[in-house]
């Protein structure tokens, strides 16, 4: 069957993105809409169409972007005659319509838009401009997602939000990670190739504790850096972002050792996780692809205790789910962490292989 994939818009890096590469291989014969594309590169055997916010200043601002793109998804002139839509939906996406074709449309929610639906957990919903018309687009999202033929929720923590926002129910199909990759690998430390990060990783101060993710302050990597204050350990945060200058300010105050890896490199951040005691993930998170990475390395995860993160790993096991996301119980969940026997890697993390996620998004199209 001839189908369309419809994601927000095309990044170089992201979960989202790697979701609709999946999708993409399962799928080899699909075309791909999106509102723009700024990773050419990623799909360039494959047609990909923009709508007209491409051709706009627009597409280097999305929140100015926003209420444009609600106009910008209805309608979209297609290439082809489609049997299907397959939308990857974290924002609007899933409002998505075809001029004069009428076919179903199968929705994969990573979260209805944070930025109208759950402000308190996403900064950028929190200003006095986006509330005063946050209502407004609220209506329109809940009625135009009666439109879809079903939904996928990427957990169920996500799966709970979409009945709240949508008054839907969906499917749970998780993302896939890179778990095969990453257990290819006994040690990852003999495929890191920069000169430069083979000297930091030889220089670590361990054991050590890790987080990894982007600098951004819903991510509260500054409360890693606090747990492992108390629990008396080094720390590595590894990421990038606009947190950077912070988060080194917070490592040079620290009590502990911190170090601050800035863009490492895929065999970088797999060999990090290995070399890890534990790994340390505080935010409320839609799913959280990184600690089940961290897993696949044989690494055990401590995480708040909300959120769709808490879905990746069995408490006790291969993980703890903390009391709360401060300092001082993540802390403890350090601690309990550290006292867990060691697990298998393949198995903890089987049902978030990409191979599971190809073969149920095959099935919830079909």
């Amino acid at each position: 069957m001839t189908g369309l994939l419809v994601h927000e818009w095309i990044e170089s890096s992201g979960g989202a993105e790697n979701v609709l590469e999946a999708m993409a291989r399962t799928f080899p014969d699909a075309d791909v809409q999106c509102l723009w594309n700024d990773a050419p590169q990623r799909f360039a055997e494959r047609t990909v169409r923009e709508t007209w916010l491409a051709r706009t200043p627009l597409r280097r601002h999305k929140a100015l972007a926003l209420p444009f793109a609600l106009g910008a998804w209805r309608g979209l002139e297609a290439g082809g005659d489609y049997e299907w839509m397959l939308v990857s939906s974290h924002l609007f996406a899933h409002h998505a319509t075809l001029k004069r074709q009428d076919v179903p449309k199968y929705v994969y929610a990573h979260t209805p838009a944070r930025y109208i639906w759950n402000p308190e957990l996403d900064e950028r919903g929190s200003s006095a401009a986006v509330r005063s018309v946050s209502p407004f687009f609220r209506r329109i999202d809940r009625r135009r997602a009666q439109e879809a033929t079903a939904i996928a929720a990427n957990s169920e923590f996500v799966r709970q939000r979409i009945r709240d926002a949508w008054d839907r129910d969906a499917e749970v199909i998780h993302p896939p990670v890179a778990v095969e990759r990453i257990l290819s690998h006994p040690d990852w430390r003999t495929q890191v190739t920069d000169d430069s990060e083979r000297r930091l990783l030889d220089a670590l101060s361990r054991p050590f504790i890790l987080g990894a993710s982007r600098f951004v302050p819903y991510k509260r990597l500054d409360l890693v850096i606090a747990a492992a204050e108390q629990a008396g350990m080094p720390a590595v945060i590894a990421g990038r972002g606009p947190e950077e200058s912070r988060l080194r300010a917070l490592a040079e105050r620290a009590t502990v050792p911190v170090e601050i890896v800035v863009s490492p490199s895929d065999a970088m951040l797999y060999a990090l996780l290995q070399q890890a005691q534990v790994f340390v993930f505080p935010p409320v998170e839609d799913f959280g692809i990184v600690p089940v990475e961290a897993q696949a390395a044989g690494t055990p995860v401590v995480t708040g205790p909300v959120g769709g993160q808490v879905e990746t790993f069995r408490a006790g096991v291969s993980g703890v789910s903390a009391d709360s996301a401060s300092a001082a119980d993540l802390a403890r969940g350090i601690r309990r962490a550290l006292d867990l026997d060691a697990f298998d890697p393949r198995t903890a993390t089987a049902a978030f292989s990409e191979n599971a996620f190809r073969q149920r998004i095959e099935q919830f199209v079909a």
